[in-house]
């Protein structure tokens, strides 16, 4: 098992991706908490996967300081030794609105959300870290990270900024032996884009870019996040690691 003994904290754990890293997570012998904003959808993803190992589950805001500090406090409550080894920050919107359209109040939400919440919780468990020997930290990006796309400027610039907040934290934290990757995944079919309101014209050219002819799929994401979470990638850090069947290769 790939994961055995090692206590991982999930934020964006009700989502379709989320989850999905949680199942692989738990799988693979680690012990999970699950954050998310929505009791709802944390309740229904303990629900599925209570059965699969040592799980808990905790409402957190990530835009907000304090939410998050309780969540780092609570994981040392529950992990054993009060370790924590893994951090998968997954919590994310991307709301589609052209940058003309766009608001202030819109574009200060997706930066509280994806990048300050990303940052806050990197910053308070890199501190626990430290002191723990180590672990690593995956922040999810995104293909859009790296190039833009029409309608989605919040979230472009959002996940572009993860990428030099993990490779600064890598740098820094690389001498704890912290870890700090972020994952860019291309069109990978969740709830969250559905709801975002994607025109079907633009579905359909999504399709048409990605050489393996196919969007990806959460297991497929939730692999990467195993493989990161794991000591296989022990010489791993600073980077971006793409999965978008091919997509950007050539854009």
């Amino acid at each position: 098992m790939e994961l055995k003994s090692k206590n991982a904290i999930i934020t964006g754990g009700g989502g379709a991706i989320g989850s999905e890293i949680a199942r692989r997570f738990l799988e693979e012998g680690a012990c999970v908490i699950i954050a998310d904003n929505n009791q709802k959808a944390l309740d229904s993803v303990y629900d599925k996967l209570r059965g699969m190992g040592d799980i808990f589950t905790k409402v957190v805001d990530v835009s907000s300081e304090s939410s998050v500090n309780d969540l780092v406090d609570f994981a040392e409550k529950q992990f054993s030794g009060g370790r924590i080894d893994v951090l998968a920050n997954v919590a994310g919107i991307g709301p589609f609105k052209k940058f003309i359209d766009t608001d202030t109040e819109t574009f200060q939400r997706v930066m509280d959300i994806n990048l300050k919440g990303t940052f806050m919780a990197s910053r308070m468990v890199s501190n626990k870290m430290m002191s723990t020997g180590g672990g690593s930290i995956i922040n999810m990006s995104s293909t859009n990270g790296i190039l833009a796309e029409e309608g989605l400027v919040s979230y472009n610039a959002s996940k572009a900024a993860i990428i030099l907040l993990s490779k600064t934290m890598a740098l820094e934290l690389g001498k704890y032996n912290i870890r700090v990757n972020s994952v860019c995944p291309g069109w990978i079919r969740t709830e969250l884009q559905d709801k975002a309101g994607l025109p079907k014209e633009m579905i359909d050219n999504y399709i048409k870019k990605i050489p393996l002819g196919r969007a990806g799929k959460t297991t497929e994401v939730a692999d990467l996040f195993v493989f990161l979470a794991s000591d296989r990638s022990s010489f791993i850090t600073g980077t971006e690691i793409v999965i978008d069947g091919g997509q950007i290769c050539q854009e």
